[in-house]
């Protein structure tokens, strides 16, 4: 099998209500059915108006409490909106549970590749349905049906780095679970399972420039078909040990 995984590069700023989909058409090259669409969090929260203006928000007491070493507590305060809790804390460094159940620094949100010095972005408010919605679009326009994954970078306990991250999955495989297979030597595999759309995702991230404009990329030759959600990604607290 061999697969190939190329840029999809735009010119210019997304703003607020872009045709991802014609972005992504007129980026590369027709599209073929079984292709996987990789898009980068930030262009789907651009496009979707997820972008929060700093001089508009008022820190609570906590998000002042939290930035007292040097932080910005306008932006602790958005994060804070954008989690469920915080998991961990390391002065202004936050570890939270998104609402989404994403277990991130700063909730997700970022003020790199912003267009203003003082906008955060945020995560799309649901990246199932943002990835649906641009999978539905490029079908509609070509007839082909493709795989959509929204994807963001994320650290991991006890490693080095950030990595792609499916936080948004349509027409894609998320998890293979391989329990009951039998391996070469006769072992049955108990409980491995493969997150395909992360591994998809971090494949995509090469390509991705975090400063070259190039918020796309497609994956073509892998067949991962499915109907996987980013939901099924998500461990349960009460089944990790890093909790």
């Amino acid at each position: 099998m061999s697969i190939e995984i190329l840029p999809l590069p735009v010119a210019g700023e997304i703003e607020t209500g872009a045709d991802l989909a014609a972005l992504v058409l007129d980026a590369g090259p027709p599209l073929l059915d079984g292709d996987v669409v990789v898009l980068t969090h930030k262009a789907v929260s651009k496009a979707e108006g997820r972008i929060v203006d700093l001089s508009d928000v008022v820190p609570s007491p906590l998000a002042l409490e939290f930035a007292e070493d040097g932080g910005d507590p306008r932006q602790i305060e958005v994060v804070l909106r954008e989690s469920k809790r915080v998991v961990r804390r390391r002065g202004s460094l936050l570890i939270c549970e998104t609402h989404h159940g994403f277990i991130c620094a700063s909730a997700g949100v970022d003020r790199s590749n912003t267009p203003g010095d003082d906008l955060v972005v945020l995560l799309p408010e649901d990246p199932d349905a943002s990835a649906a919605r641009i999978r539905e679009a490029l079908r509609a326009r070509t007839g082909r049906t493709v795989g959509v994954i929204v994807a963001d970078t994320m650290g991991r306990p006890l490693r080095n780095g950030i990595l792609g991250t499916a936080i948004g999955v349509s027409g894609v495989e998320a998890l293979r679970s391989l329990q009951g297979d039998i391996d070469p030597n006769g072992y049955e595999l108990r409980t491995t399972q493969v997150a395909i759309a992360d591994e998809l995702a971090a494949a995509a991230d090469l390509v991705f420039g975090k400063l070259e404009r190039v918020p796309a990329a497609l994956i073509r030759g892998y067949a991962g078909r499915g109907d996987g959600t980013a939901c099924e990604l998500i461990r349960s607290a009460d089944r990790d040990l890093f909790i």
